[in-house]
């Protein structure tokens, strides 16, 4: 039996999956006929026919087993805490409002991932690491939460608070186990503001520990084939390490929303709300010009909870150019 083999059924023994077993008893069977050993490629077939027992016990919760996931992530080993966060897929934000250039780029890494098996077929690697850019609240991580619900994997988001250590060589280590983690178990592993960790190196001041995280990062990139999709954000694409972009399959930007996907994601935030008649849509959309699709989001659902606890009113132009107001002038004060 190989060394794969032996790691899945022991991993499938302690996650008490049969399914899993099963699948591997009928590999095992396989490998051994196609090695000459066909008697015992029977013998063990004849066990697999055998009829199973009944079973009292309960299948797992999925609260086990996300229990059991949140126990397999990586940790530090100074500190013992996790360098992740887990995000189980019926969690994930995924709905987006995108210019029709920029969904077909997610469309097709999606696409690709499903079809991975038929490409390899043709010698062809489908993509699995990709860099997102673009101003704040334009929608990058929840670019990453769209990409691990439309493929059915969960979302691991790195906790770089937890990575980056002081102590020489450990956040290079902590980066490996992470890859590592990817490796073992198929996710989307999202590296969320990643300048914070591969940021240029002729641009630091502390050149040794910025160059030691970021050859990590470039060599644990260049090697990665993990079975997920690695998705790495950014504000600051001109502070990364200028290597980094090659070691991406697809690199784009994620643009502000323009008139269009504004009125789209004012429509559909307040889908569910009571609203007066003669809504002002162009002058809404007019004065959100500019805006992230996170604010534009945000006005909407401040609109419509000040209506709903109005006593459920119908949501009036008033109510949203109110919210409007009060997130632009929060947004100018920020920026002083």
């Amino acid at each position: 039996m190989n060394a794969d083999i032996l790691k899945r059924v022991v991993r499938a023994i302690a996650d008490g999956s049969q399914s899993d077993l099963d699948r591997l008893a009928g590999k095992i069977v396989e490998a051994e006929r196609k090695t000459g050993h066909v008697r015992l490629a029977e013998q063990l077939e004849a066990i697999l026919k055998q009829p199973k027992p009944k079973r009292a016990l309960p299948s797992p919760t999925p609260a086990a087993d996300i229990e059991r996931t949140l126990k397999e992530l990586p940790m530090s080993r100074r500190h013992g805490e996790t360098l992740a966060t887990l995000i189980p897929t019926e969690h994930l934000e995924h709905h987006m409002v995108l210019p029709g250039a920029v969904e077909q780029r997610f469309a097709r890494i999606e696409s690709e991932y499903a079809a991975r098996d038929r490409l390899r077929t043709f010698g062809l690697r489908p993509r699995k690491t990709v860099l997102l850019y673009g101003p704040p609240g334009c929608g990058k991580s929840l670019g990453a939460k769209r990409l691990a619900w439309n493929t059915g994997l969960p979302l691991m988001k790195v906790r770089f608070d937890v990575l980056v250590s002081s102590f020489f060589g450990e956040s290079a280590q902590n980066l490996r186990l992470i890859f590592a983690a990817a490796k073992e178990k198929p996710c989307v592993l999202l590296l969320d503001e990643c300048d914070f960790i591969a940021r240029s190196r002729t641009n630091s001041k502390d050149i040794g520990e910025v160059s030691r995280i970021v050859n990590s990062l470039l060599q644990l990139m260049e090697e990665y084939d993990a079975p997920g999709l690695l998705v790495a954000t950014t504000n600051l694409e001109s502070a990364l390490d200028p290597a980094l972009f090659r070691r991406f399959d697809d690199v784009f930007s994620i643009p502000l929303p323009g008139a269009t996907e504004i009125a789209k994601l004012l429509r559909m935030t307040l889908s569910t709300v009571r609203m007066e008649k003669g809504i002002l849509w162009d002058q809404l959309v007019a004065k959100l010009t500019g805006s992230s699709a996170a604010m534009v989001v945000k006005a909407a659902q401040d609109a419509a909870k000040a209506a709903v606890l109005a006593g459920g009113l119908a949501l009036s132009n008033d109510r949203l150019f109110q919210a409007i107001d009060e997130l632009q002038r929060h947004d100018a004060a920020q920026r002083v």
